[in-house]
C-alpha cells in the first residue's frame, strides 16, 4: 500500500509541476531597406520625309520613366552619336553627310532638351511606383535651314542617350 501511496504522491507532484508550468516570450525585429530605383524606355522619333525648301518638319518621341514611389528624378539627353553634333545643334548622319535637327522640352520649340548645360534644360519628375510609368514628350524639329537645304539626299540617323538621374 505504501508503494501505491508513494507512486500517487510522485505522480501528483509531477502532474502539479506540468499543470503549473510557466512560459516566456521573446520578440525580434524584422527590417528591410527599400532602395530607390528607376528604369526608362523611349520611342523612336521618326521625322517625315524632308523636302529642302519646303519648311521645317517636326515630330515627337516619348520617354517613359518608372521609379519607386516618391523618388525624385531628372531626365537628360546627350548630343547624340553623330560626329560634330552637340546639344545646341544635333546632327543626323548619312555617311559623311549631316542633317541638322534638335530636341525640345515644349511644343513651342523654345527650350532645348539637353543635360542642363548652357541654355539646355532637363525635365524633372517624381516616381509613382515601379508599376506606373510617367511619360515625358520629346519634341523634335528639323529646321529648313540653309545647311539642311544643301544636304545630299539619303537616309539619315542619330542615336540619343536618355539618362535618368535619381
Amino acid at each position: 500500500m505504501r508503494k501505491i501511496q508513494a507512486m500517487t504522491l510522485i505522480l501528483g507532484a509531477v502532474w502539479a509541476g506540468v499543470a503549473g508550468s510557466a512560459t516566456t516570450t521573446a520578440t525580434f525585429a524584422v527590417t528591410e531597406t527599400v532602395q530607390a530605383t528607376c528604369s526608362a524606355a523611349a520611342t523612336t522619333l521618326a521625322f517625315s520625309a524632308y523636302t529642302p525648301g519646303a519648311g521645317a518638319i517636326s515630330n515627337n518621341s516619348t520617354i517613359s520613366v518608372k521609379c519607386t514611389k516618391n523618388t525624385p528624378y531628372t531626365i537628360s539627353l546627350n548630343g547624340g552619336t553623330t560626329a560634330g553634333g552637340t546639344i545646341a545643334q544635333r546632327l543626323m548622319a548619312s555617311g559623311a553627310n549631316t542633317l541638322q535637327y534638335n530636341l525640345f522640352t515644349t511644343a513651342a520649340f523654345s527650350q532645348i532638351f539637353g543635360d542642363g548645360t548652357g541654355t539646355s534644360k532637363t525635365v524633372a519628375g517624381t516616381g509613382a511606383g515601379v508599376a506606373t510609368a510617367s511619360t515625358v514628350t520629346v519634341f523634335g524639329q528639323l529646321p529648313d535651314s540653309a545647311a539642311n537645304q544643301a544636304t545630299v539626299p539619303g537616309s539619315y540617323a542619330d542615336t540619343i542617350t536618355v539618362t535618368v538621374t535619381y
